[in-house]
């Protein structure tokens, strides 16, 4: 396969590159610079101004498929109005952006996976959301609603489109777990708040396999939760993390200091009750590597750290 990438330099991007890589396929990635050509021939450059408008489509002719991932980070920070607005642009505005281009060319990719969040289930309050479930409420909510909206021209000029709501990524080399790391190696560790909260995740490794798995498959349209099949309350995997490091986790974080140190970004991630389960995923065949947050946790903290710079 021949497959274009967005935010290619991000966590899953660049797992999900060295995994193509490795299996033989090219890959394409869609830059916001002048394109720079490589010592590897399958690794190639387009470029991309999602604030301008502007896709070089003529080096995506022959792509078997796209996978968006850009997006601005949505934490840890005080959600300010310009914040908020960089989130939602650098979601909705790029997917516009992306998905005209796409619906323009002659022929288009046949399938694109574009990314969303889990968070476009809000605060299920102990409800467990599936693809059917409707969208919740709050910020999050409304960009993920919005986000996903974006994808309409690609879906009205014929391509497969899925929606990839993925759920909190864990991995050593980045996203929540490479914040955690440190204080909890420290014994700094703890609950969020009162603990009981469920948290949604899915280990690096299945949501890499996971995307491959919807490659291979263009008849899985609309959306997929990106989720392992055991959510965990806070205070669970909390415990579970000073197991797997073999250190205490008995310094709690009271929920009124969160909120008023970061706001409704603390409310809307680190305080949310979260519950999903990987329905459509499950449905089709896939096969978690890592079901549950003890296995995810012990293989990523057993394994030997890739080599800097890999």
């Amino acid at each position: 396969m021949r497959v274009a990438i967005t935010g290619a330099s991000g966590l899953i991007g660049g797992a999900l590159t060295a995994s193509l890589l490795e299996d033989g396929h090219s890959v394409v990635h869609l830059v916001r610079r002048a394109p720079r050509s490589g010592s590897d021939p399958r690794l190639e450059e387009a470029e991309w101004r999602a604030e301008q408008g502007r896709v070089d489509t003529v080096a995506l002719h022959g792509t078997d498929a796209v996978v968006h991932l850009a997006g601005a980070p949505i934490g840890p920070a005080l959600w300010t109005s310009r914040r908020r607005a960089v989130i939602r642009r650098s979601r909705v505005r790029s997917t516009r952006t992306l998905c005209r281009a796409l619906a323009r060319m002659r022929p288009p990719p046949p399938r694109l996976l574009s990314a969303s969040g889990m968070h476009y289930y809000g605060d299920t309050g102990g409800t467990v959301a599936t693809e059917e479930s409707p969208p919740g409420k709050g910020f999050l909510a409304r960009v993920c609603r919005d986000w996903e909206a974006a994808t309409r021209p690609a879906e009205e000029a014929g391509l497969s489109v899925a929606h990839m709501r993925t759920a909190v990524v864990l991995a050593r080399s980045g996203g929540m777990l490479r914040t955690l790391l440190p204080l909890y190696r420290a014994g700094l560790g703890g609950r969020l708040g009162s603990g009981a909260q469920y948290m949604t995740w899915i280990s690096l490794t299945d949501e890499v396999g996971a995307i491959r798995f919807l490659l291979d498959r263009p008849e899985l349209t609309g959306p997929v939760n990106m989720c392992a099949p055991e959510p965990v309350s806070n205070a669970a995997f909390t415990e579970a993390l000073g197991r797997a490091l073999g250190r205490p986790t008995i310094l709690p974080v009271p929920a009124t200091a969160m909120r008023a140190t970061l706001g409704d970004f603390a409310e809307e991630t680190a305080l949310i009750d979260l519950r999903a389960r990987p329905q459509r995923l499950e449905e089709a065949g896939y096969s978690f590597v890592l079901p549950t947050v003890d296995s995810a946790l012990s293989d990523i903290l057993v394994r030997p750290a890739p080599p800097a710079g890999a």
